[in-house]
């Protein structure tokens, strides 16, 4: 095994940043109902909202999380976004379009519609979005699509409302990796990364993932989410990863650890780990204090090199301190240098824990 002398992976921090994906995974209730010959109508006084649609009754109250049907209760998230009444894209396929208009939704938006259904507890996001034979790598939850919508229903039941705030979202291909703080049923935040593999349907088929605490800021003040949010540079997205593939053999694995300054624009280096400080000068400082402790960070193997454009995140399992570690790192690339990092890192839970039989990659 080899030593890593490059990044040290931390828990992850920060709080909730401006929603950025209720419009992605919600649609105006108001233009849908009225685009199929319905009518609706407002109440300001109490934000309540009742509609008519082909003889269909629809009413509920915005932010309370339940919507009725022809007097049948429905979980589904509303709220308004820019004076705009918005309700979960799922309700609307069932309960207005009539169809689940996959062929209309880019996979980011079927992700995020996905993770929101945590927070909505509508059951039906599953139903029309995800694989019946769906396989998870989270070893705390069953694997197939049923598993799922149980841990869905489980979370609609609970006493405090889980909460999903998405950071940031990437494509790459037939993969859709984002970047996440989750509070599920008040245990607590968490940021996260997730990946989501699909199906030649279309159908979400696959996924994997990586959680952690929220904590401080770092000692240069920044969070684990906050940063540069601009994707650019898409023609560069084969020569990025190739370049972010190159580093975690020579330093992250400790190939070729003289090629270290070669990936950075002298000290110019944001961290965005809670126990780094920016720039190379700040890594060198904490891996220094790393070894006074005994402490070796050990990438043994990569196992996804995933891109969009300037960012790429990485998927690698080794060992932490001598416990074995999950290791999810989100890099920015400027100008054909490593500008900005980003991670989680997890310990894998023994195998007589596992929930499914996946493995954690």
């Amino acid at each position: 095994m080899k030593k890593n002398t490059a990044i040290l992976t931390a828990a992850l921090l920060s709080a909730f940043t401006t929603s950025t994906v209720f419009a992605d995974t919600t649609t105006e209730f108001r233009k849908a109902v009225e685009e199929k010959g319905g009518t609706v109508t407002w109440n300001s006084h109490n934000r309540s909202v009742m509609a008519e649609l082909n003889g269909k009754n629809i009413s509920f109250i915005v932010g309370s999380g339940r919507v009725i049907v022809d007097g049948q209760e429905v979980n589904a998230e509303t709220r308004i976004v820019n004076n705009r009444t918005m309700i979960s894209t799922g309700f609307i396929n069932q309960y207005v379009t009539g169809n689940n208009q996959e062929a209309e939704m880019s996979n980011s938006q079927k992700a995020l519609a996905l993770i929101n259904s945590f927070a909505s507890g509508d059951t039906s996001v599953a139903d029309n979005l995800m694989a019946e034979g769906y396989i998870q790598h989270n070893l705390a939850y069953g694997t197939g699509r049923e598993a799922f919508k149980d841990s869905i229903r489980y979370l609609a039941s609970a006493p405090t409302k889980t909460t999903v705030e998405n950071i940031r979202v990437f494509e790459d291909e037939d993969y859709v990796f984002l970047q996440t703080v989750y509070n599920f049923a008040g245990a607590g935040e968490q940021v996260a990364f997730d990946i989501f593999r699909f199906d030649e349907n279309g159908q979400i088929a696959e996924h994997w993932d990586n959680l952690a605490a929220l904590a401080e800021p770092n000692p240069s003040g920044h969070t684990q989410i906050d940063g540069t949010m601009e994707l650019k540079d898409l023609d560069k997205t084969e020569e990025n990863r190739a370049l972010v593939k190159n580093f975690l053999y020579d330093v992250m694995q400790g190939n070729h650890l003289e090629k270290t300054p070669e990936y950075f624009n002298g000290d110019t280096y944001i961290q965005h780990n809670t126990g780094i400080a920016d720039g190379v000068s700040g890594l060198n400082e904490a891996l220094a204090a790393l070894a006074e402790q005994g402490i070796e960070m050990i990438y043994d193997e990569i196992h996804m090199v995933l891109a969009q454009g300037n960012y790429v995140l990485t998927v690698s399992e080794g060992t932490f301190g001598g416990v074995p570690t999950s290791y999810y790192d989100l890099w920015r690339v400027e100008d054909g240098k490593i500008a900005e990092h980003w991670d989680v890192m997890e310990t894998i839970a023994d195998p007589s824990t596992w929930a499914n039989e996946n493995g954690k990659f």
